[in-house]
């Protein structure tokens, strides 16, 4: 199977019942996207496929063959963070940090799709990343400054 991974081409012998995330973890090394519940209900496994927001503990790795891949550790540039990821460490937009990747990676979509048009909207279309340490308003003020600055 071959992947498109953060711009580069991957070559991997998976099991067809591999998932796009313990693909990502365990056979390409990628830990920034972390698994927390495993069954698609908290977000910290959000990656983006070609440019739309996934589960990547729901997606089998076999569904993103062909397709382009990006992980929290594809958003820099240049050795230039994301927007989004100077954004979150400004409004310390993170307690333990853990759900910090897929936050971003929503985020990065939230703003692509337009839904960023108040804090309500992104707090609606954010609903999908739980922060168990409550870090929210920060989390909202992050992606009002970058939405704020047509960055993203």
């Amino acid at each position: 199977m071959s992947l498109t991974v953060n711009g580069g081409r991957r070559e991997l012998r998976l099991d067809s019942r591999v998932t796009l995330l313990d693909a990502l973890r365990d056979e390409l090394g990628l830990v920034g996207t972390k698994k927390g519940c495993d069954q698609g209900a908290c977000g910290a496994c959000t990656v983006l496929v070609d440019g739309k927001r996934v589960l990547a503990c729901l997606t089998l790795a076999a569904q993103s063959e062909g397709r382009a891949v990006t992980t929290i550790e594809g958003l820099s540039e240049d050795g230039h963070r994301h927007p989004f990821q100077d954004a979150f460490l400004r409004h310390d937009a993170f307690q333990c940090g853990y759900c910090t990747p897929g936050q971003i990676m929503s985020a990065v979509a939230l703003l692509r799709e337009g839904r960023a048009g108040s804090d309500d909207e992104i707090r609606e279309f954010m609903s999908g990343n739980i922060c168990r340490c409550g870090a929210y308003p920060n989390i909202v003020a992050a992606i009002r400054e970058v939405a704020g600055q047509g960055a993203g």
